[in-house]
């Protein structure tokens, strides 16, 4: 089976001598939900531009799904779906209309891409707002409809550039659960985030970028595995009950409404909500002093105060 994405000594230097990228060498399996995290300026955007022909490389290969880049960029463009960083659909268009006229540059027919689009917008919670220009939806609706109109033209490939930069952890949480269940569906799936714990959460796999060169790449398991232990808090709206069951991690009662746990390396965040949502324990806020990911991405790449 081929790699979802394959990149061999993947090179960018601007004409300004600026060397971007120095060679990077990344294989991505079909059906991965893969984080490629780095600092600003690593050279992410620069890596996600050139997959999808927005930049040209100075040197080296790229393949998706077994397709070159090189000879067969018109199928590449079509095996990806991107969404990026910033906002760049037209604010004055309607949110349905920018869907179907994104479909049209895949060829595909306006009846068909009606149908994808009523699919998308109702799957991403922004049925009723079609009839409304974009200049009028809030932060996180604007991501919802750069998430949905990535989609339109259902790649096998979806690339997200910071997908949840400055939403609420609400809609967060639930472009969380949507992007998984497109992993589950088969989808593979490759993020850029500064929220670490999103990373975390979600990815299987990670590579780490930085100044122009992938300096780690690994299963997230194998990278948390490192880090001993790390300390959250977590904050819940609701008063929290008397008892609290945890099985494999360790839990103190701050006080009504605040709990401290304690992680070891084998314990993933989301399982501790899940084991605290079953007791009818919701929680609103996680915060940390530095979760372990985000210990390790610093003594990687040297930003360790």
């Amino acid at each position: 089976m081929s790699a979802a994405l394959l990149i061999q000594g993947l090179k960018k230097t601007y004409a300004n001598q600026l060397e971007a990228l120095k060679g990077i060498d990344l294989r991505i399996e079909q059906g991965d939900f893969f984080a490629l995290l780095g600092s600003n300026g690593a050279g992410k955007t620069t890596v996600i531009g050139i997959i999808f022909g927005l930049l040209n490389k100075t040197s080296g290969n790229i393949e998706v799904l077994g397709f070159n880049q090189n000879s067969h960029a018109n199928q590449v463009k079509k095996l990806i779906g991107l969404m990026p960083q910033e906002f760049n659909f037209n604010p004055f268009e309607f949110i349905e209309e920018i869907l179907i006229n994104q479909a049209g540059y895949y060829g595909i027919i306006k009846s068909k891409a009606k149908i994808q689009a009523e699919l998308l917008l109702k799957e991403v919670g922004l049925w009723d707002k079609r009839f409304n220009m974009a200049k009028s939806l809030s932060g996180g609706m604007k991501r919802r409809l750069m998430l949905a109109r990535a989609l339109i033209h259902q790649p096998k490939i979806l690339i997200l550039d910071e997908p949840t930069a400055g939403v609420d952890v609400e809609i967060r949480r639930s472009m969380w659960r949507f992007l998984s269940k497109l992993n589950d569906q088969g989808m593979t799936i490759i993020l850029t985030t500064h929220y670490l714990e999103e990373a975390e959460s979600l990815c299987r796999n990670i590579a780490i970028l930085n100044e122009g060169e992938i300096i780690k790449q690994t299963s997230m398991k194998a990278l948390l595995s490192q880090v001993d232990q790390q300390v959250l808090i977590l904050e819940s709206s609701t008063k929290l009950p008397r008892t609290i069951v945890t099985d494999n991690f360790k839990c103190e009662r701050l006080d009504d409404y605040s709990l401290q746990v304690t992680l070891g390396s084998d314990v993933n965040i989301t399982n501790v909500l899940q084991n605290l949502s079953i007791q009818g324990i919701n929680v609103d806020y996680v915060r940390s002093t530095q979760n372990r990911l985000e210990a390790l991405f610093l003594c990687l790449t040297n930003k360790e105060e």
